[in-house]
């Protein structure tokens, strides 16, 4: 794994905050923000310019601010982008909170989980419209037919809570995705934790929703991601490693430019927005790229 490291940067991105309105499921009405980050040579007039998108979910208990306080990656968006590292894309971050939880009690993995279900209808009904409606998209409107449309330009992806996020994106909004970039968090789809506990349960799920799907397998890209010290290990790399053996649809590859899934298990890393912003700093230059191969 490529390592990134603080780079002074002249050519810098900006952050702005989109406000969206959305509806708890107790039928509450709400404003939530998320931030976007538009990298620098973003023109709001400049229509002929569109970018790739990337929706990048925080972790348990974060909210739309946790991956830019928590860690340098704008500092690493801007120097990936303004070398050519990688092709500048649009990053939101969002939170799939719908309301305010405390955090001084006993975390209640299923209560979460659900607010992630919660999230769903929220991210393709509110914040992609709120987002994909004031910048350069490759969707034509915020219409049901132009988001589709846009589909192979837009990735999800998430960090701890966060990669069960992506998880259930990939579950249950394929039609909207084809990227997906899961950091230190499994597919919850079985049962919580279902990466560890249910692992082949898991991966055969998977299997048969991209199979029986209205997508080919080319049509999917994950870039899974965890540390040997995360405790995320114990879930992802089982699930993973399931995966690998369902070769009909999952096409594993060391090379992150073939194939249509990749996994980087990073040796001494711990479960911290430190570590897999490093992921995500390996995967941006493929993330939007077409496989070399055909997957076939």
């Amino acid at each position: 794994m490529k390592q990134y490291h603080y780079h002074d940067v002249d050519f810098r991105g900006t952050i702005e905050r989109v406000i969206y309105t959305v509806t708890t499921p107790a039928g509450k009405i709400l404003n939530k923000y998320a931030n976007v980050y538009l990298a620098y040579g973003y023109d709001a007039s400049a229509l002929a310019k569109r970018y790739n998108i990337l929706y990048l979910m925080h972790g348990s208990g974060g909210n739309p601010d946790a991956w830019l306080d928590c860690c340098p990656i704008k500092n690493m968006l801007d120097h990936t982008f303004s070398t050519r590292e990688a092709e500048p894309i649009i990053v939101v971050f969002p939170s799939f909170y719908k309301e305010t939880i405390s955090r001084t009690g006993k975390r209640d993995a299923n209560y979460e989980y659900q607010n992630v279900l919660f999230f769903l209808q929220e991210l393709i009904c509110a914040l992609m419209p709120a987002v994909e409606g004031r910048y350069h998209t490759y969707a034509e409107s915020t219409s049901e037919k132009d988001l589709l449309a846009a589909r192979s330009h837009r990735a999800f992806g998430g960090f701890s809570m966060g990669g069960a996020t992506t998880w259930a994106v990939l579950t249950h909004c394929p039609e909207y995705f084809s990227r997906f970039v899961p950091l230190s968090g499994d597919c919850w789809e079985i049962e919580l934790l279902g990466g560890r506990s249910k692992p082949k349960e898991t991966a055969q799920f998977l299997h048969d929703l991209i199979r029986n799907s209205a997508f080919a397998p080319e049509d999917f890209h994950i870039f899974a991601a965890t540390g040997t010290e995360d405790a995320a290990n114990q879930s992802l790399t089982p699930q993973i490693e399931e995966m690998k053996q369902l070769t009909e649809v999952f096409h594993f590859s060391e090379d992150c430019a073939c194939g249509n899934l990749h996994f980087l298990l990073a040796n001494g890393e711990v479960h911290a927005y430190e570590a897999v912003y490093q992921y995500l700093y390996h995967y941006l230059p493929y993330l939007f790229t077409e496989c070399r191969r055909n997957l076939s």
